[in-house]
């Protein structure tokens, strides 16, 4: 942990806002004529995912953090946790409510590498990679005949029972590609 003032703060710095950490979103410096300068910040709170914004003075401290961060793969979830273990074998639970974005994405023993951020030793947040691979477990027959334009269905996957629209010509056993940002269909993998 260092000390810095509000000028020196940038945006994707972590800092303590209060008592509990944020992730810059946004500064912008303003010096006027006679007044002091200030930085307003926008600010994204680690433990609860809220925006807010603040005004301080060019000189005033904060206390800038720096996050670990470790790859971790998603083993199972426990009632009220979803549980990730690192490489050395080490399990962190995360509560289901701050991951209810990523929970459609989450599949018994998946081997997708997440990024876990830490705060003070305990786990506050995790990145999925930007794309993942599922299989299909159900999704109904493709319509004959149908070819105008840009044809979608929907369809479940296995593990999850994630439901979402897929190209028509996907298939039950299909492995395909989704976009975990958008949670869009990107392809059918070979």
């Amino acid at each position: 942990m260092s000390i810095k003032t509000a000028g020196e703060i940038r945006s994707g710095n972590a800092i303590i806002m209060g008592t509990e950490p944020a992730m810059v979103i946004k500064t912008q410096y303003n010096k006027s004529g006679r007044n002091a300068a200030v930085v307003k910040l926008r600010v994204k709170n680690l433990l609860t995912d809220r925006v807010s914004e603040s005004i301080l003075r060019a000189d005033d401290k904060i206390e800038q953090i720096v996050l670990e961060k470790k790859p971790c793969t998603y083993s199972y979830f426990s009632e009220p946790f979803h549980v990730f273990v690192d490489s050395d074998f080490n399990q962190y639970e995360i509560d289901a409510e701050s991951l209810a974005d990523l929970e459609k994405f989450f599949c018994p023993d998946m081997t997708d590498v997440c990024e876990v951020t830490f705060f003070e030793g305990k786990p506050i947040s995790v990145v999925l990679p930007q794309t993942i691979i599922r299989e299909v477990e159900y999704t109904e027959p493709a319509v004959r005949g149908d070819t105008s334009g840009k044809v979608m269905k929907a369809a479940i996957l296995k593990g999850s029972k994630h439901e979402l629209q897929v190209s028509a010509f996907v298939e039950i056993g299909d492995k395909i590609e989704i976009d975990t940002v958008s949670g869009e269909f990107k392809r059918r993998c070979t």
